[in-house]
């Protein structure tokens, strides 16, 4: 018999359902502008054809539930998958939602306050309207567990270390789905660059994570849509002390206000930000300095993995922004990576020019797969 597994994706205003039969995918729905008075539901099929998307208010994560899975009109799942963005450095692979593990998790909202509250409230509403049914958490932070040890530390006070500060490492599920459809053995010495509007690289050697961008939160690493990435500590210490920042105007920097919008002064949008960079000096900026960023990250991952075989751009930006694609790469040819200017233009799997030492790829990702996949493995390994 098929097995129904329903991924859930909380935000913290916003809740996303995709439902799967085994592999394949049957039907997604989008809650947005959660607790917000003005939200917005959005129902797909299979294809991703819009078969719903109205206005309406919904007051809490529960409403939001009971909206999504009524718009879609959902068969009832066997099992339900949830994204966990952090789990902390014990939770290293899918576990069964537990009285134990949401206790655990509780402990771990300040290291993901933006996200872990809205997973518990996923998870919470999940139990009001399906209650006994089983539930899997997938931890976005698993993959990177078994990075080296070194890759895993960060140059503090060991006191620190013991307090859980550390380099966990995120989009972990993207890159689990990277490694699975193309294999190791294609992949060898990989660099995959995570873009989206949050954004990470990994070094991954024979399939197994050796490096992220990604630190102790999802700001560190690269510039994103909104996140600064990483910066000098003493940016933030002067901001302490010389220009009335607290704590809370700190995070809201550079979770919120950084990264492309704050480079531009208008957007994070890099769709938007490429149609505009002919004649908005600051969108070009913006757009240069991301594409800069990631060329360093990736010429230091190569020289973490000892040269790189295969480069892959996923996710929003990496699967369908060929210009970032080509500006990123111009300049790593003394790394082997040469694209073919048509292909990255039609958005082929394979965006290398004949004869390149290292095989530039497109693979979009599929984090709900990924869920998908855990939930029915857990499940079919019940005793």
């Amino acid at each position: 018999m098929p097995v129904r597994i329903l991924c859930v994706n909380s935000g913290s205003s916003s809740l996303k359902l995709a439902l799967y039969e085994d592999e394949k995918p049957i039907a997604s729905s989008a809650v947005e502008g959660i607790g917000l008075g003005e939200g917005r539901l959005t129902v797909r099929d299979a294809t991703a054809r819009v078969l719903r998307d109205e206005p309406g208010a919904f007051r809490g994560a529960r409403a939001a539930l009971r909206a999504a899975l009524a718009g879609a009109a959902f068969p009832a799942p066997d099992a339900v998958g949830h994204r966990i963005v952090h789990g902390g450095a014990d939770h290293a692979a899918p576990e069964r939602v537990t009285r134990q593990l949401l206790a655990a998790l509780r402990t771990l909202v300040p290291l993901a306050p933006l996200h872990l509250p809205a997973a518990l409230a996923g998870i919470d509403a999940v139990s009001a309207h399906f209650p006994g049914l089983p539930q899997i958490a997938c931890f976005d932070t698993a993959f990177h567990r078994r990075m080296p040890a070194v890759a895993q530390r960060l140059p503090l006070p060991r006191a620190l270390r013991a307090k859980g500060i550390q380099r966990y490492g995120f989009h972990g599920l993207s890159y689990e789905y990277v490694v699975a459809t193309l294999g190791a053995a294609t992949l060898g010495r990989a660099v995959i660059a995570h873009l989206g509007n949050g954004a990470s690289l990994a070094a991954v050697r024979d399939g197994l994570p050796v490096d992220t961008t990604m630190g102790f939160t999802p700001t560190g690493g690269l510039m994103m849509g909104t996140r600064s990435g990483d910066l000098d500590p003493g940016v933030l210490v002067h901001l302490l002390a010389h220009e009335g920042f607290d704590a809370r105007a700190i995070e809201r920097l550079v979770d919120h206000e950084s990264g492309l919008l704050g480079v531009s002064g208008t957007t994070s949008d890099m769709k938007a930000l490429l149609e505009t960079r002919a004649t908005e000096p600051h969108a070009a900026e913006a757009v240069e300095l991301f594409c800069y960023l990631l060329r360093k990250h990736i010429g230091a991952f190569a020289a973490v993995l000892g040269g790189i075989d295969t480069l892959v751009f996923t996710g929003g930006i990496g699967e369908h922004a060929a210009p970032v694609r080509e500006e990123t790469c111009r300049g790593l040819e003394h790394l082997g990576i040469r694209i073919d200017h048509e292909r990255n233009a039609r958005h082929d799997p394979v965006i290398s020019a004949a004869g390149s030492a290292c095989t530039v790829r497109i693979v979009a990702t599929d984090e709900d797969l990924m869920i998908a996949r855990h939930a029915r493995a857990l499940l079919s390994s019940a005793p």
